[in-house]
């Protein structure tokens, strides 16, 4: 997203327009719902956290609080969401990876309002690993996105997909993984 179109979106939201509002809304609720399915809360949990995130996300809009995006709207909500699922993961006593401290993000808000998430390029490995998943076969790719990407369990897989049972979907990713780390390592560019 552009710093023009960022900048015109900050002006309708500011201005209180609900169609801006709507649109932000509902273009980020199923990327964050498939975001947050990686820290295993329910469903019920991840819609509230969401919702939590856009209040907060439009009070700082509305406050003033928020003058220019350094990054796009959605990183953006992401973060502030991210941050209330540790939260209520903490307050679930569930674990939270140990290379986070929740207390310096709390020490820390405004850093928040300064993260940026999207690179402009791509690093080489990133570079290497875009032109060596697109080699892969259809089923591999769709396999891998839906795990690592969309943040799917194995059990969500085997829903979704054309699969017989969770083994088949664990050898299965397990093979196209390999591949494309061998193929990786065999063309490093």
């Amino acid at each position: 997203m552009s710093n023009n179109q960022v900048e015109l979106s900050l002006q309708d939201l500011k201005q209180g327009s609900d169609k801006a509002l709507q649109q932000v809304y509902e273009d980020n609720r199923e990327k964050f719902i498939n975001f947050a399915r990686r820290y295993n809360l329910d469903q019920e949990d991840v819609i509230d956290v969401y919702q939590d995130a856009y209040i907060a996300f439009y009070n700082n809009v509305m406050s003033g609080k928020i003058e220019q995006f350094t990054s796009s709207i959605s990183t953006y909500l992401f973060s502030i969401g991210k941050y209330l699922i540790f939260d209520k993961m903490k307050k679930n006593n569930k674990k939270v990876s140990g290379q986070f401290d929740l207390s310096l993000v709390k020490d820390n808000d405004n850093l928040v309002e300064t993260l940026e998430v999207d690179e402009p390029s791509l690093t080489h490995e990133q570079q290497l690993l875009r032109q060596h998943f697109a080699g892969l076969g259809k089923q591999c790719q769709e396999l891998l996105s839906l795990f690592y990407y969309r943040g799917f369990t194995i059990k969500d897989i085997l829903e979704y997909g054309n699969y017989n049972s969770e083994n088949v979907i664990k050898s299965t990713k397990s093979r196209c993984l390999k591949t494309l780390k061998q193929r990786i390592n065999s063309n490093p560019l």
